[in-house]
């Protein structure tokens, strides 16, 4: 029998966030708790502080499914790159190392990619049919595709070139904040990295997520598309929900 709760972890550059989560609304069941991200981003200092979140947040709960989220390309458990993080996390089985801290199965997957399954589960693309496309835009911009529902891993699509840029250094929104750009002159660039992912893969709907996406009113409007493009649901707590469905799903 599928569990009904299942607690989730989203690990980022800065901060790293876990709670208990109901699989069958999305809410969470326990506060959520949030502690700094290690200085330096070494693998030790990471599993070390997600273990001790994990006590935290497992307090008073059964042994249910844990699922965690990570900012890197994620290949059979291992971690094949790594943004904001140390270096040294490229090329590890990080999920292994992860379990033999934890002492505990897990599921292991992209940051981007737990997002996207959350906003299908529970958030903007919830029913709906056809291709997905969810962007963050931060420091740089993730990205999950889903198809009728169903994760595409690793697409890492911020990574497109265009004008002969790794575009995200263009158009995530630490670009704009390094460039003082009005959001005019910001929705301009995304017009262009829109309109590429529109070209390359025909999407029914664009999702757009990250911190800025509280503000989807002053850019969003500005954006001339074939696509409907809409900001996601859940901004803070998407990775952890999304972790948190995918080890139901996929169970260590």
């Amino acid at each position: 029998m599928s569990s009904t709760t299942a607690i989730g972890i989203d690990i980022g550059g800065t901060g790293i966030k876990g709670a208990v989560v109901d699989l069958a609304t999305g809410a969470l069941l326990s506060d959520r708790i949030k502690v700094p991200t290690p200085t330096g981003g070494r693998p030790g200092d990471i599993i070390d502080t997600t273990r001790r979140l994990l006590e935290t947040v497992s307090v008073g709960t059964a042994n249910i499914p844990v699922g965690i989220c990570f900012p890197a390309v994620v290949k059979r458990g291992h971690t094949m790159s790594a943004a904001n993080v140390s270096e040294e996390w490229i090329g590890l089985a990080a999920e292994d190392m992860f379990e033999a801290s934890l002492g505990r199965s897990i599921h292991f997957v992209n940051d981007a990619d737990a997002a996207g399954y959350a906003e299908a589960q529970y958030g903007a693309a919830q029913g709906v049919a056809g291709v997905v496309l969810l962007t963050t835009l931060g420091t740089g911009i993730g990205s999950a595709l889903l198809n009728d529902g169903v994760l595409v891993p690793n697409t890492e699509v911020g990574h497109i070139e265009i004008d002969g840029s790794d575009y995200e250094k263009k158009a995530a929104y630490s670009a704009k904040e390094r460039d003082d750009l009005s959001w005019t002159k910001w929705a301009g660039r995304l017009q262009k990295y829109y309109s590429a992912l529109e070209r390359l893969f025909s999407p029914d709907l664009f999702i757009v997520g990250g911190g800025v996406s509280k503000h989807h009113r002053e850019f969003l409007p500005l954006l001339q598309l074939g696509t409907p493009i809409i900001p996601a649901v859940h901004r803070n707590n998407a990775g952890i929900l999304g972790a948190a469905a995918l080890a139901v799903k996929n169970p260590g």
